[in-house]
This record gives C-alpha cells, sequence and structure tokens, in this order.
C-alpha cells in the first residue's frame, strides 16, 4: 500500500524537493494534500504530475480567480488550514510542512492530529511555538523530524539523551559577505546579498543567512527540539557548507557530520525513516575534508551574534519578537526601503527595548497569544522605522 503523504508549502524550495523525490519512487507514495499562497501555476502543475485532487490557496484573490474558472472544476480548492478535516477522513503516512515564517504556524499545528509523522522545515514554528507542537504530537501520538539539515543530522545521531553532550556546535557558510566588516556593508545591492556561496534558497532565507539570523534562530530550535541549555550550542563558520554539525561528547569523541549542500538528504531521509532508503550521492569530497576552515563567528562583522546572550531559557513570547521583527525588517529591505545594515541595527535596537523585552517572561499558551505579539511587534516597528527617519 502507498504512504499517503500531504505538503505545505509544495511550491517552495523544499516542497519541491521532496516531490521531486517521490517521483522517482511513486508506487511507494500517494500525495494527497498540496498548498501554496499564490503560485497557482506550479501548484496546478504538480496536482497534475501527481493526480493531486485536494489543492490549499490560501491568497484570497487567487482562491477566487480558480474557484469562478470552470477549466478547473476538476480540483478540490480549500482557501484555509481549517479544511483539513474535509480533506483528511482519517491520519496520513507522512507530512512535510515547509511554508516560510510565521504563514506556517497554524497549518503545522492543525495538520499535527491528522498525521502519524510530521517533517518539520518551518523554523519560524518552532522557534514560537514549541510548546504548543509538543502538546499535539503528544496528544495525537505524531512523530516528529526536524528536516534542517543541520538539526535533522544531530537528531539522527543522537540517542533521546543528550546528558553525555558537552557541546553541540551547528556549521554556517557565513554567506556571501562573512570576509567583510559588517561597516563596509551599508550600500550593498539586494542581488549582492542573494547569492549565496554554497545553498540555493528562496530570497528571504537567503538574506537571513547573510545576516546569520537564520543561524540564531537555528540554535534558537536546538535548545527546543534538544531540549538543552544555551551553554551546549555554539555557531562555527564553515563556508563550504560540507560538514552540517559538530557533536562533542563529555567521553572526548567528536562526532562530525557531513553531507552534500542538497536538502534531498534531510528530507529523503525523513521520507523513508523507519525503513531502507538509498539515495545516490556523490563520492566522499576528499577536497571538502581536507580543507574544512572552521572558525568562530566574527562579532564585528556579525554583529546579530549578540542577540544569542539576550535568550531566555524558557519558551516564551520574546522569540515571537524576534522572528516577526526580523521578518518585517527583511522583507523591508527587500522592498528597498530600508538599507541591509538598517536589518541588523533595528533588530538589535528591538531587542534592547523594554516593551519587547517584558514578553522574556510570558510563555505562549495559544496561536492567537503568538499571533497578538506578531501584530503588535510589527505595527511597534512601523512607530520605530517612521521616529528614526
Amino acid at each position: 500500500m502507498r504512504k499517503k503523504i500531504a505538503i505545505l508549502g509544495s511550491t517552495g524550495s523544499i516542497g519541491k524537493s521532496l516531490l521531486n523525490i517521490v517521483k522517482t519512487d511513486s508506487k511507494s507514495f500517494e500525495v494527497v494534500l498540496l498548498s501554496a499562497h499564490k503560485n497557482y501555476k506550479e501548484l496546478l502543475k504538480q496536482s497534475k504530475t501527481f493526480n493531486v485532487r485536494n489543492l490549499i490557496v490560501t491568497d484570497k484573490k487567487t482562491y477566487e480567480y480558480l474557484t469562478a474558472n470552470s477549466k478547473y472544476k476538476k480540483y478540490q480548492f480549500f482557501n484555509n488550514f481549517y479544511s483539513f478535516k474535509k480533506i483528511l477522513k482519517k491520519k496520513i503516512d507522512y507530512t512535510l510542512s515547509a511554508i516560510v515564517g510565521l504563514d506556517g504556524l497554524i497549518p503545522t499545528i492543525k495538520i499535527i492530529k491528522y498525521s502519524k509523522t510530521i517533517a518539520i522545515a518551518n523554523k519560524e514554528t518552532i522557534i514560537c511555538g514549541w510548546n504548543l507542537i509538543q502538546n499535539e504530537l503528544k496528544k495525537y501520538n505524531t512523530k516528529f523530524i526536524p528536516v534542517d539539515s543541520e538539526h535533522f543530522s544531530v537528531w539522527s545521531t543522537l540517542s533521546s539523551k543528550t546528558s553525555n553532550i558537552e557541546k553541540i556546535y551547528l556549521t554556517a557558510s557565513g554567506g556571501p559577505f562573512y570576509k567583510k566588516k559588517f561597516e563596509d556593508l551599508k550600500n550593498i545591492k539586494i542581488s549582492q546579498a542573494l547569492k549565496h556561496p554554497t545553498w540555493k534558497m528562496g530570497r528571504k532565507i537567503s538574506i537571513d543567512s547573510a545576516t546569520l539570523i537564520n543561524k540564531i534562530f537555528e540554535i534558537i530550535e536546538a535548545k527546543k527540539i534538544f531540549n538543552i541549555s544555551y551553554k551546549k550550542l555554539s555557531i562555527l563558520i564553515h563556508p563550504k557548507s560540507y560538514v552540517h554539525a559538530v557533536l562533542k561528547y563529555d567521553n572526548g569523541i567528536i562526532n562530525i557530520i557531513a553531507h552534500e549542500t542538497t536538502m534531498a538528504i534531510p528530507l529523503s531521509n525523513s521520507l523513508y525513516w523507519g525503513t531502507k532508503n538509498k539515495i545516490k550521492t556523490s563520492k566522499i569530497n576528499l577536497e571538502n575534508l581536507n580543507s574544512l576552515n572552521f572558525s568562530f563567528v566574527n562579532k564585528i562583522n556579525f554583529p546579530l551574534i549578540s542577540i544569542l546572550n539576550k535568550l531566555p531559557n524558557k519558551d516564551s513570547l520574546f522569540e515571537t519578537v524576534l522572528v516577526s521583527a526580523n521578518d518585517y525588517l527583511v522583507n523591508l529591505f527587500l522592498d528597498k526601503k530600508i538599507t541591509y545594515t538598517d536589518i541588523c541595527n533595528l533588530l538589535i535596537k528591538i531587542t534592547n527595548m523594554k516593551k519587547f523585552n517584558k514578553y522574556k517572561k510570558i510563555t505562549p499558551f495559544s496561536i492567537s497569544d503568538i499571533l497578538k505579539i506578531n501584530h503588535f511587534t510589527i505595527n511597534e516597528i512601523k512607530k520605530l522605522i517612521k521616529n528614526v527617519s
């Protein structure tokens, strides 16, 4: 019997990567649900290739256009993620949550109920709502697999206990500017910031990689997923992105986890987890292994690294403030309304403000708690930028 799978955010790079894997083994999988925001052309192309009838389109105008057009009547369109109960009559085998940003919060949490296994690539949801995710995983006996390359590397290696871990190092390429001084980056162009040296990613995450906030988010993820203190987590700059994590145990053993710079490896392994899985990859890259070039983060070049010292030890709404602020500022930069250095300077300023720091002591108890702080943070940033300019 073919395994039933759903992909939230199927038109993005991670969703496409999973579909490419499924395509090579279509006899083993049945795609029952796909979702997109506006990119209906790619969504319809995917639905035709994989014979998927149930499609979620969250953009209202796009949804109305599709439902009003008679040539698309063979599809079952939905406009929100509260439609899962209409689509998924019983638990499906595997769900990939790959929607970018806090837009992925509601669908990720809501679909756990209908999934035997959920693979989450949406870091913002884990950062802001991990305690809510844990509650749903336990309530519905759903298996969780992280599919960020760094977290999957650690997760697939660790036993359930982390007490013998002395340190977990997550690697970062350093992005396109790791050798440049931050003060020299004010006038860089969007195209320069998007030019990631090793990974092919979307615009938003490429900017996050350049500023290093993406790796800071991954440290927060690791702290929550592995229930480990921030003192045992650190970042190593590794420009070639061949090593994804380094684990140092208290018995002196050091475990270096490496694989090619492709999401196909964590995605494929998560999809086939518990069964025999083979994936074609290149031979071991000795050139990369012989020149790993690890270094610690240069705090002058990457000023956002200071945020790690401001994070609360317990789940809080401060993480939502951080994610919301960064998302909004990156979008402003991509819309050419602020400079690249403004992203970092304003984000540091926001994390120092009393009106935001008070949320370090408040735990989110519902999705609405998170969304309210998201809305509040964006409105406060609008005021701040208006006053600054």
